[in-house]
């Protein structure tokens, strides 16, 4: 990526489903992982011929594909991984994302065409290591979590010619770069092979050891006692400040989230980076459409901050729950549209005399459509459409609605 290219908008794709969504909705470039090898197990993930035709897709529409391989590799993970990354190579992955040496040292040797991410479980926090992976061949190094907006701006000027990457949304984790053993230690499900059951949002309670069945919660102060449940980050107010400091790619955390979710976070970032080089491209000053920032309330989503990047003295913790909160509902994806009405998949209820409001990247973007009339997929008008995932047509005159679009309520 040259220097005076547009920040690339990166988005997570858990399924085909949500790599298809971030397409649509304005990302660069999407990652994602196989069946093995990658840090969300818990996501469906890709099958190899499902690989295929999600980089087909991606390099149809002109984006980029990324692959995860970043798990802290132990000695058996390597059978048959050279195979993997030759694979990766032959069908036209863009990049891997690597955290282990030992990983790294494989894809060179076996796939040397593919370009090689540190990844930021890496834990990259200075210029002299980011220099040093770009000697070995890194094309880019996915910064830590744990930088302030400084340090990034000096890790640039050090590396002018090495692209880097940061996260600017989504959930982060409370432990150092990632690395954590609480899961492993409770469950016996490995974090660092993807398996991680966030044991970070928990509630914990303390007990007594002559009363081991009174449990007793911990007093952290009068907010709770999620004393390891971070918030998450959210940094669309300083995207100018960002891109000035260097960053060449803005990824947005979230293989496991929905596809609502993919819809609106990249919906919002790619709104404003747009925006951001058009006041540029006239000289004018950016301001960032406070709007956006709403926008971010309506997906699925803790109390924000703003991490490490400020050294702002704010609590990056969220004390008082683990649970996620959003302001409107994914109500249906559009999957037609023909001339006053629009085919839709439902994905939860809606009734006759429902507002909703339209999710798009076109001009159709918040307006509002009031349904009057619905027939379902038997040709019958219905007044309620609550049947999973059965298909509606919804009349409408709003112009700049396309498939993929989102209805929400």
């Amino acid at each position: 990526m040259k220097t005076n290219a547009k920040v690339e908008l990166l988005a997570p794709a858990g399924d085909m489903e949500k790599l298809k969504t971030a397409i649509h909705f304005g990302a660069d470039a999407v990652y994602f992982a196989g069946k093995n090898y990658g840090l969300r197990a818990m996501s469906s993930n890709f099958t190899e011929d499902e690989m295929i035709e999600a980089i087909n897709y991606v390099h149809q529409n002109n984006k980029k594909a990324y692959v995860t391989l970043n798990v802290y590799a132990r000695n058996n993970d390597f059978d048959g991984l050279g195979e993997y990354v030759k694979y990766l190579q032959d069908i036209g992955v863009d990049a891997v994302i690597v955290s282990d040496l030992g990983v790294f040292d494989t894809v060179r040797r076996n796939a040397p065409k593919l370009e090689i991410h540190i990844s930021t479980q890496s834990n990259t926090t200075n210029k002299y290591s980011a220099g040093f992976y770009k000697t070995l061949g890194a094309s880019r190094v996915v910064l830590a979590r744990e930088l302030s907006i400084e340090e990034i701006r000096e890790i640039k000027k050090h590396n002018p010619d090495l692209e880097l990457e940061c996260f600017v949304h989504g959930a982060m984790c409370i432990s150092y770069s990632g690395r954590c053993l609480l899961s492993n230690y409770l469950t016996g499900r490995d974090s660092n092979h993807g398996e991680c059951v966030q044991a970070c949002r928990w509630k914990y309670f303390i007990t007594e050891e002559s009363r081991p069945n009174e449990p007793m919660e911990i007093q952290e102060d009068d907010k709770g006692a999620y004393i390891l449940n971070s918030k998450d980050m959210c940094l669309i107010e300083y995207l100018d400040q960002i891109i000035e400091a260097g960053v060449n790619s803005l990824k947005i955390e979230g293989r496991m989230k929905s596809p609502y979710y993919v819809a609106t976070v990249i919906n919002a970032y790619r709104r404003a980076i747009d925006s951001y080089y058009e006041a540029k491209k006239n000289g004018a000053e950016y301001k960032l459409d406070e709007s956006l920032v709403d926008e971010l309330t309506k997906a699925s989503h803790r109390a924000y901050t703003t991490g490490f990047m400020f050294k702002d003295g704010k609590i990056r913790q969220n004390l008082a729950s683990a649970a996620q909160e959003q302001t409107s509902k994914f109500v249906a994806i559009v999957k037609e549209v023909e001339e006053g009405r629009i085919l839709v998949e439902m994905r939860n209820r809606f009734m006759k005399g429902d507002t909703l409001e339209i999710l798009s990247p076109t001009s159709a973007f918040n307006k509002i459509i009031t349904i009057d009339k619905m027939i379902n997929s038997k040709g019958k008008e219905i007044d309620d459409a609550k049947a999973v995932c059965e298909l509606v047509w919804i009349y409408t005159d709003v112009k700049g609605i396309e498939p993929l679009d989102i209805l929400r309520k």
